[in-house]
């Protein structure tokens, strides 16, 4: 059994669905599972995904929502699947794989080292000596958004809306995906907002001792993302959401 499970969000990837790589990694990697989660696609998603998971049973499975639910939902119900694998982590990738799926293991070495770690969340740094390629106005953007959410939350996040998180399996995080997101496109910074609330406000002032970014070695944009410009400002609109139910109460 897997002690540590992966949900990938999908809705109409058949053509984009990096499935080699995925194949490889199951070969490579024999304790890490994954839960594609098939959002209502209207394509051939959901035969891909079935066949991927004939092949591999033992670490891949699926799970059909009836109708498209949006990533946030998604992502909450493959995770709550997945916690009732008994799985010892949990955690969501992106389905176009611009974080490799390699990169699971050193992050989940920040969770084994750590016993007080719970939550690690892929930062995409430019540094030197790593591979990071993102669009120019979704970079700059993205640290705007950054910016007012390190103010909002009071911690200083770099990245919050990278979608490669890893987190240790307890009671307190089966709680936090028990209820549906109120954001349909800022779920991770809801993510945090619920972490805030559980941890209450004297260790959140540590937050940092439990919730960690690790900077990714490789990113890189894929074409063909369903995260259009406009969003930028709808997820304005949804942190005023998370902002008056997480913050303002």
């Amino acid at each position: 059994m897997p002690t540590t499970t992966i949900v990938v969000p999908c809705f109409n990837e058949a053509d984009r669905l990096p499935i080699e790589r995925f194949r490889l990694f199951f070969e490579e990697e024999g304790d890490i599972g994954f839960v594609f989660v098939d959002d209502g696609s209207s394509d051939s998603t959901h035969q891909v995904l079935q066949d991927l998971a004939e092949e591999h049973e033992a670490q891949c499975e699926v799970l059909r929502l009836s109708e498209n639910q949006g990533k946030a939902e998604a992502v909450r119900q493959g995770i709550i699947r997945a916690i009732s694998t008994q799985t010892e982590v949990v955690g969501f990738w992106d389905a176009d794989l611009a974080t490799p799926l390699e990169t699971i293991v050193p992050m989940r070495l920040v969770l084994t080292r750590d016993p007080e770690v719970i939550a690690v969340f892929g930062s995409r740094i430019r540094m030197l000596g790593r591979d990071i390629e993102r669009d120019p106005v979704r970079h700059y953007a993205g640290r705007v958004f950054a910016t007012v959410v390190s103010s909002m939350l009071q911690i200083p996040i770099y990245d919050s809306q990278c979608g490669a998180k890893l987190f240790r399996v307890s009671p307190s995080i089966s709680e936090l995906f028990s209820e549906k997101f109120v954001s349909q496109w800022i779920f991770d910074v809801e993510i945090l907002a619920r972490l805030r609330q559980t941890l209450g406000s004297e260790q959140w002032t540590n937050a940092g001792q439990v919730i960690r970014e690790y900077p990714l070695e490789t990113w890189h944009d894929v074409s063909g993302s369903k995260v259009k410009s406009a969003d930028f400002l709808r997820s304005f609109s949804d942190l005023s959401k998370i902002y008056q139910r997480y913050i303002a109460t």
